[in-house]
């Protein structure tokens, strides 16, 4: 017997689809949907508790195992401990109650302590990340006045003391730096082309599904909260290993993307470009009713100001449930540096079958300062990415090849760069 006897999946499915969101928990707890929440609880929140939780988590999809198969919310179909899997229902069906699950999970911060139903949902047990003869892959952990975090460095057989570029890598909802180092082959194209890669950890303790907090205010701020963290990390790195504090990067994927881009608007001294794949621009919320309108498209991008833009480099599926594919254009529209920009616009298909359209806009100089690629058809995963790893679509273009091209034809101490 699974966590949802008993309970109508088609009729929750129903009500998240219509937007009910509030009355789908509700069934999914084994309560009426006509149950109301409390008086002063935001719509959307999971009871008198919401108030003080942190806002929705981002979930992501397991990519299908097979070509043309349904994206499923990890673990789904698996029995409970001891018993073989029972999951007989169709394509349709399995897909309908993965996009419930996850719109579920997505908006309702405590979702994790309703007995039973989170069970199964977290990244299934990896094989060991692989490290080639030479090369190292160890923890460190770096603490400051926001808190500490541990952290994964990739140092390539390559390495011999001298200047390399540094990749910072912030991965998604429910996943480690292990898993995002699976999933995107970064490790494999540092070897390739010699440079070092930090994979920054999100506890559980700072959030549930273990998501950078975008969200919040207080984690948007130069030397406070995670933006702190996050440069910290990149600085320790740089001193270890005296990388090159003029190519220094960093990437991410959703919620990790939406954190490179406010590591671009707070640290722009820091990082000469940042990856956003299906990720939301900085100030896009600053509590939990503007993140969920941001993640379903609604609000703008927050102006930068003064701030210096950073060159950016986007990937977001248009088929995105999770994120609304409109953030990819905002991440653009804020990076978007002053003056006139010359734009060339290419229409493509990976080897996997993905078409795609990118946008290339380079300043007077030539010099190409803004690229996004819009994934026709695809879903919220890293794009390219390996089955190893979580949330990634092996059909799609390389998202991370593309990422260090991008990034390795920008050196920081441009004019367009605060100093």
């Amino acid at each position: 017997m699974n966590a949802f006897s008993g309970i109508d999946m088609g009729e929750v499915t129903r009500l998240t689809r219509a937007g009910q969101l509030t009355e789908a928990m509700a069934l999914l707890q084994g309560r009426s949907a006509s149950a109301k929440p409390q008086a002063g609880t935001p719509e959307g929140a999971p009871g008198k508790d919401a108030s003080t939780a942190r806002p929705a988590s981002t979930i992501d999809m397991v990519a299908p195992r097979a070509p043309g198969g349904a994206w499923t919310a990890p673990g789904f179909g698996q029995g409970t401990a001891g018993e073989a899997p029972t999951d007989r229902t169709s394509p349709s069906e399995r897909q309908g109650l993965a996009e419930t699950l996850r719109s579920l999970r997505e908006r309702f911060p405590k979702m994790g302590g309703i007995s039973g139903l989170a069970d199964g949902l977290g990244s299934p047990q990896r094989a060991p990340v692989p490290v080639p003869d030479g090369a190292r892959y160890e923890e460190r952990t770096f603490s400051n006045a926001a808190g500490s975090r541990t952290y994964k460095v990739y140092v390539p057989s390559g390495y011999t003391g001298q200047a390399l570029p540094l990749v910072v890598m912030l991965h998604g909802c429910t996943q480690s730096p292990d898993d995002f180092a699976s999933g995107t082959r970064m490790n494999a194209l540092a070897e390739e082309q010699t440079f070092l890669v930090a994979y920054p950890g999100q506890p559980q303790s700072a959030n549930m599904q273990k998501c950078w907090n975008w969200f919040n205010a207080a984690d948007q701020q130069r030397g406070s909260g995670e933006p702190s963290l996050i440069a910290g990390i990149a600085q320790d790195v740089i001193r270890e290993f005296s990388a090159d504090s003029r190519r220094v990067y960093v990437a991410g994927l959703s919620a990790g993307g939406a954190a490179a881009a406010i590591m671009a608007a707070t640290y722009p001294d820091l990082f000469a470009a940042i990856g956003v794949h299906s990720g939301l621009p900085y100030g896009a919320a600053k509590d939990m009713p503007s993140a969920f309108a941001a993640m379903n498209g609604g609000g703008t991008a927050q102006p930068l100001g003064a701030r210096a833009s950073v060159p950016t480099i986007v990937f977001h599926g248009d088929a995105d449930r999770t994120v609304n594919a409109a953030n990819g254009d905002r991440i653009i529209a804020q990076a978007k540096p002053e003056g006139a920009l010359g734009k060339v616009v290419t229409h493509g298909e990976s080897p996997g079958g993905m078409t795609y359209t990118r946008s290339v806009q380079s300043d007077p100089s030539g010099r190409e300062v803004l690229e996004q690629w819009v994934l026709h058809g695809a879903g919220h995963a890293w794009s390219g990415g390996s089955p190893n790893g979580t949330y990634t679509d092996p059909r799609g273009p390389d998202a991370s090849r593309e990422m260090v091209r991008f990034f390795m034809a920008h050196t920081g101490g441009s004019d367009t760069r605060q100093q």
